[in-house]
């Protein structure tokens, strides 16, 4: 895991690469790719516990 100098550095490099009026737009695309996969992944875990939760009256198969 980095430190503080390498997070100084890390961050340097990212404004010297995308500029500093280009950072908050990459900030906000990724914040939106998060909350994107984040609802993708609770509807697909909803999906799967439907899917292996029986129907009620149904008769289990042997």
């Amino acid at each position: 895991m980095p430190g503080g100098p390498e997070i100084w550095i890390i961050v340097a490099l990212v404004v010297v690469l995308f500029g500093g009026s280009r950072l908050p737009k990459i900030a906000r695309n990724l914040g939106r790719a998060q909350g994107e996969l984040k609802k993708g992944l609770s509807e697909g875990n909803a999906e799967v516990a439907k899917e292996s939760k029986p129907e009620s009256g149904a008769t289990p198969q042997a």
